[in-house]
Parts: structure tokens; sequence; C-alpha cells
């Protein structure tokens, strides 16, 4: 029996299969969990094919976070789908292109308020939408992915920001969720090769920064399984009394100097 046996969880953020989200989405199925996927816009035929390709197809719901009344439908959809929610992973990130390699002084504010709203307030708008499934189940866990917001990255700049944002704010919702048995984490991954990563400037520095840092060794191409694991870890009870936690799944990067 899967350490998610019974369980039933909303992923959201697969797109393709090199989406850090396929991978978690493909091993809590492995490890018993029921999985509805979302997707929005142009991008949900492509969730709803890369769908096919999981252990079991799932449903896919359509879901933008920047429309309330999409979020709102969404909700009703997945409790009329699932009747409760014991585990959701948030997957989204997005800045335009002003807000990533030009420096921090080059973004207006319309654009830095798009990247906050998706890449951080999202976590907040998912976790008050779906929190009444949450309190169905009797509790649950919310997994955030994340990218080390502690210093600065060449070319990440206003992505930086929101994850400066999205680190802040799961400690908070921790602390508001905690009352209702809900734990809110986020795993801080190392650079792997997805979609979002092609948009972002100088991602060829973060791969070099990587090799030969990492204590354990960091692979692009083939560690999107390790971030999975933690993920689907984390989205099990195998940690009931963790949370507003950060786990770094970055090969130890993040723990050594030069």
């Amino acid at each position: 029996m899967g350490i998610l046996e019974g369980r039933r969880i909303l992923v959201t953020g697969v797109l393709t299969e090199e989406s850090l989200a396929f991978p978690v989405a493909t091993l809590a199925q492995q490890e018993g969990a029921e999985v509805i996927l979302t997707g929005f816009g142009r991008g949900l035929s492509l969730t709803r094919r890369v769908a096919r390709k999981l252990p079991t197809p799932p449903e896919v719901v359509e879901l933008d976070v920047s429309d309330p009344a999409q979020v709102a439908a969404a909700a009703d959809e997945v409790t009329a789908r699932l009747g409760r929610l014991d585990g959701l992973l948030h997957s989204i990130g997005y800045a335009p292109a002003s807000c990533l390699g030009h420096g921090i002084l080059h973004a207006d504010w319309p654009d830095v308020a798009t990247a906050l709203e998706v890449s951080s307030y999202s976590l907040k708008v998912l976790a008050a939408a779906f929190l009444p499934l949450f309190d169905a189940a009797g509790g649950g866990s919310i997994v955030g992915l994340d990218f080390d917001a502690t210093v600065a990255w060449p070319g990440y700049d206003w992505m930086g920001v929101a994850k400066a944002a999205l680190e802040s704010l799961a400690r908070y919702l921790a602390r508001d969720l905690g009352p209702h048995q809900v734990r809110v984490n986020l795993v801080a991954a190392g650079p792997v090769r997805t979609v979002a990563a092609k948009s972002i400037p100088q991602f060829a520095r973060f791969e070099e920064a990587w090799d030969g840092r990492a204590p354990l060794g960091w692979d692009v191409s083939q560690d999107s399984d390790s971030v999975a694991r933690a993920c689907v870890a984390l989205l099990s009870d195998w940690f009931p009394r963790t949370t507003g936690e950060i786990v770094h799944v970055d090969g130890g990067f993040h723990a050594v100097g030069a």
C-alpha cells in the first residue's frame, strides 16, 4: 500500500512531461492517490494531452488563478468530483518578459504586479478556495514548489522577489491554516530544465553554479524525480507536525559556500 493510499490530491502546473508537477502527479498516483489536474487558457489542451500519459489518466479542471470566477467554479467542480481534498500541489509561476533578465530596475508595476499575483498571491487564492474541501477531509497538506529566495540570482530578478513573497506567505498560511490541521510547506528545488526554466535568461549560469558545488551532485535533466519524492512525502501523513517549512532538494547546494 502506498503512502498516499486513499488520498485525493489536486495538482496544478502540469503543462508537459518536463513540468516539475508531472513527476509529482505520476508518483502520487503510484503511491495510491486519486489525482485531479488543473490547466487554463491555451495550455489547457496541453494539460489534457499530457494527462493521458499518467499511469491513470486523470480529470483536468480549468483553473486560472487570476480569475476569481474561474477559481470558484474550479472549487465547485473539484467538490463535485472528489467531495474532499487531502492535498494540493502549487506549481504555478509566471513573470512577464520585462521582469526577467533586465535587472531589478527595468520592469514597471503592472508587470511586477502580474508576477506577484500569479507566482505568489495565487498560493493564498488556492488555499482559501479549497479550504472547505480540506475541512471536509479533517485537514491535509499544501505543498508549493519554490526556488531559494535567500540570495539574488542572475537574470531571475522579479521572479526572485516573487519567490521571496511565496516563502513568507507560506509561513503565514501555515499559521492561519494550522487550526484547520492543514500543513503548508515548500520544496525549494535545484534548477531543472522545464518549460518555465527556458524562459529565464542566463539559465545556463544556474546549471554551471550547481555543477561541482552541490555536495550530492545535481542533474538538471534527471533530478525532477528527487523533487517529486519530497513533494509526495510532504503530501502524505509522514510529516504530521511539519508546517511552515522549506525543504531544499538541491543536492545540498544551499548549505555550502564557494
